[in-house]
């Protein structure tokens, strides 16, 4: 028989929240479907450079297992599965140096790759999964506004900040419409010190918006003039160096919260020097802080993404009109866990551009 309180928890269970939110903080398992387009020829290549990856990844913390798979129809069409205990240990590896090492050997035999990544949210096999299963599985859906969040971030010689400064805020506005589905929403971006962190909105493909971009003749020209003035050093007519100077640049978007979606904020970045090894706990906290604001009608903040890689965390945030000043400041009870975490002070980012388009 079914007590009340058993049934008030089914309903607490099944209930799906309205906000607008993604985190990859909710402890569910991570599916990783990796697509791989090969060269024509290279498939026995492909083969043993996975094999000797697979190797590799299997002694990373937090992986489960994988699967390489190819196409029935396309002999050079691949797809790689794997499973990892939660989000936070793919993100670690898959941003790492290390892993830039690791896959080093797969490029030479790869036209194209697309990666997507997925919470479990159910499952279904002969053997019934156990409580301990089923905890680490997305308990609801989220709910989502259809926007993807990403962000660049690199870092300038010391010395040429404002001239850096001049040419970044000085470039024209790609056309925002990439195809039929994917268009640009807004591309904001920030300087602190010699730090550079550039944040995109999308609609639609990611991946199709960002190589969008790359083409666009006024983009093109600003990358070329930043170049001599970058303490990495790229040349964006070498595939390869430009593969290894974005991959490094990328600052995934790991927390994302929208208590107010239909007031207009004022856009704030702060930047969150962590400890080492510390980047991906600080992010955390950030997230659970950010979180609790959404719940309370008095808080300033009307949406928030939390930036990390290693240790860069960058905080996106807009706040209600007047009140920017008060969007750093965390819950009593969390500053000390924060504290232990950082390598410095919280710091407000100068706001170099804010572009909106017209119909985003």
């Amino acid at each position: 028989m079914t007590t009340m309180s058993e049934k008030l928890s089914d309903q607490l269970t099944h209930q799906v929240s309205t906000r607008v939110s993604q985190s990859v903080f909710d402890g569910s398992r991570l599916r990783v479907v990796l697509l791989v387009d090969v060269h024509d020829g290279a498939q026995q290549q492909f083969l043993e450079a996975y094999e000797q990856l697979c190797n590799q990844v299997a002694q990373v913390p937090g992986h489960v297992s994988d699967q390489l798979c190819q196409s029935i129809e396309n002999p050079s069409q691949w797809l790689i599965t794997s499973e990892w205990e939660s989000a936070p240990p793919f993100l670690t590896w898959v941003n790492s140096e290390e892993h830039v090492r690791m896959v080093e050997p797969l490029h030479s035999c790869v036209r194209d790759t697309r990666s997507l990544r997925f919470h479990v949210v159910r499952e279904t096999g002969a053997e019934p999964a156990g409580a301990a299963a089923r905890r680490r599985l997305q308990a609801s859906p989220r709910i989502g506004d259809g926007v993807i969040r990403h962000a660049l971030t690199f870092t300038v010689k010391p010395g040429s900040e404002k001239e850096v400064k001049r040419i970044l805020s000085n470039y024209a506005s790609p056309e925002a419409r990439v195809d039929e589905t994917t268009r640009l929403c807004r591309t904001s971006l920030f300087m602190h010190g010699n730090r550079v962190v550039r944040a995109i909105e999308v609609r639609g493909d990611l991946l199709a918006a960002l190589r969008h971009v790359a083409r666009q003749p006024e983009v093109r020209a600003v990358e070329e003039a930043i170049n001599p003035y970058l303490e990495q050093e790229r040349d964006l007519n070498d595939q390869e160096s430009a593969r290894v100077f974005f991959t490094r640049a990328a600052l995934p978007a790991v927390h994302h919260v929208t208590a107010d979606e239909n007031t207009e904020g004022e856009r704030r970045a702060l930047y969150y020097p962590a400890r080492p090894d510390s980047g991906m706990r600080l992010a955390e906290l950030l997230a659970q802080q950010d979180t609790a604001a959404a719940d309370d009608p008095d808080s300033p903040v009307l949406r928030s993404t939390i930036f990390q890689r290693d240790d860069v965390v960058v905080r996106l945030v807009d706040v209600r009109p007047g009140l920017g000043a008060r969007a750093g400041l965390p819950e009593p009870a969390r500053q000390a866990a924060l504290s232990a975490l950082l390598d410095g002070e919280p710091v407000g980012m100068d706001l170099v551009t804010d572009r909106r388009s017209p119909d985003a």
